[in-house]
């Protein structure tokens, strides 16, 4: 196992690993996000994660650390090779050196149990999208609230649909897919459209929607960039094809994929959000300033 790959762990926000084992926080105070201990049985929530610093404490126990020692609890073991397993398990990551992967895709289709879909009404969840920039009327037309249980427990969170059944899963807490994963398509229109705009992830394409900057063009979600094999057949009849792709490595990567295959067919439209690293960011900074030059406007 490489530096690199323990230093990747360590980035894993702590809410991120413990939602993908089924634990969601009770409340939050800041920068303080408070559970009932994950490992053990409590009624009164006595773990606490500390977001900003990445750190967690059980007071029951007295006890606290890392994701390291997080881990370790779970396992009841201090063995530093079976607690990083179990991260790497627990976060889709295959590690370099390791005989076979730690974590293979067909198991975690039963993960997610007894999902129902329901419209996205008013919510944390539409609260959420609100505090990212994206408004109601928006997030309601393309997005769903899902309703699924993880080991026995019940969750929500807001779903994008795919073409393959699957959805994208996004709350306050949790990232994930409840599988099979794939690309979304929206169509501008009932006619072809002549051109195509590809983005990352579906928070990507709801922040161009509410940008206006879509037009009547149609929309593919790659909602990975390892799906850019998957878009290549959909984009085949567009004249034009406009990537709004993440300002980092991994968005270059795919826009040269794109660029081989379509030539001049193919834009970049990330200058739209130059100094960002993606639309998001871009749009959430917009939105900020513009409540502040109203603010500052009322205030005169």
């Amino acid at each position: 196992m490489e530096r690199t790959d323990i230093e990747n762990m360590r980035q894993i926000p702590i809410a991120d690993f413990l939602a993908r084992l089924g634990h969601e926080p009770v409340r939050r105070s800041g920068n303080e996000l408070w559970y009932r201990a994950p490992y053990r049985s409590e009624r009164t929530p006595s773990f606490r994660v500390n977001v900003a610093k990445q750190l967690w404490y059980d007071f029951g126990l007295g006890k606290g650390g890392d994701i390291f020692t997080l881990a370790g609890e779970f396992l009841q073991s201090d063995d530093f090779m079976k607690q990083a397993k179990f991260i790497a398990e627990a976060a889709n990551m295959t590690v370099a050196g390791w005989e076979k992967p730690v974590y293979l895709s067909k198991p975690t289709e039963s993960v997610f149990e007894d999902v129902e879909v329901a419209p996205l009404l008013r919510s944390l969840l539409t609260e959420y999208l609100e505090e990212r920039g994206i408004p109601y009327a928006i997030a309601s037309r393309h997005c769903c609230r899902l309703n699924y249980g993880v080991r026995g427990k019940r969750y929500f969170a807001v779903g994008f649909p795919n073409m393959a059944g699957g959805y994208e899963v996004r709350s306050r807490y949790f990232k994930g897919c409840i599988p099979p994963k794939s690309v979304s398509l929206v169509k501008a229109n009932d006619i072809p459209a002549d051109e195509c705009l590809v983005f990352e992830g579906f928070m990507d394409f709801l922040s161009a929607v509410t940008l206006g900057v879509t037009g009547n063009a149609d929309c593919l979600v790659l909602n990975s960039v390892a799906n850019v094999e998957k878009a290549a057949g959909l984009l085949d009849g567009y004249g034009r094809i406009g990537c709004f792709l993440d300002r980092d490595e991994a968005g270059r990567r795919t826009l040269a994929a794109l660029t081989m295959r379509y030539g001049e067919r193919v834009t970049d439209r990330s200058s739209l959000y130059d100094g960002c690293k993606d639309l998001n960011e871009y749009l959430q900074l917009t939105t900020k300033k513009q409540k502040n030059n109203h603010l500052k406007i009322e205030e005169q």
